[in-house]
């Protein structure tokens, strides 16, 4: 099964940004690790970022064309404000999980408390670093399994 792993702002400076809340590992080595991770659970795992809101978007209906089945989504700080994100995540057939590093109910700024991505999604992993990209997968596979 072919799965579309999506991350959008900043998360390109895993490492090097607040280090004490997403962890010292660079993006590079934290998407290897999902990616085998997906791969060793048998899926065809597609990874991707941007830092621009309308390319997400443009990957998500990309996604939905081409039959991808489900999407991991960590939309970054769009998930707090994005109404065009959560309207592409309702337009679309796949099915996507909203997937975050750290807690953002657990943050001090007040604003990450509230996704409105979340609604449109079928489910929230948040607050374990890459696990919550692991957990997701597991939760994925199971789902998905004959």
């Amino acid at each position: 099964m072919r799965i579309l792993i999506l991350n959008g702002p900043n998360l390109n400076l895993l490492g090097q940004r607040e280090t004490e809340i997403y962890g010292e590992r660079d993006y590079e080595e934290t998407m290897r690790a999902i990616g085998e991770y997906a791969a060793s659970l048998g899926f065809s795992a597609d990874i991707r970022q941007t830092n621009h809101e309308g390319t997400l978007i443009d990957w998500l209906h990309e996604a939905d064309s081409e039959g991808v089945q489900a999407a991991l989504l960590n939309a970054g700080a769009l998930t707090h404000y994005s109404y065009a994100l959560h309207d592409a995540i309702m337009s679309v057939n796949t099915t996507v999980y909203e997937i975050h590093l750290s807690d953002p109910r657990k943050r001090k700024e007040t604003f990450r408390h509230h996704s409105v991505i979340k609604n449109a999604c079928a489910g929230t992993f948040a607050g374990e670093e890459a696990e919550s990209y692991k957990k997701a997968l597991e939760h994925v596979r199971k789902e998905w399994s004959p």
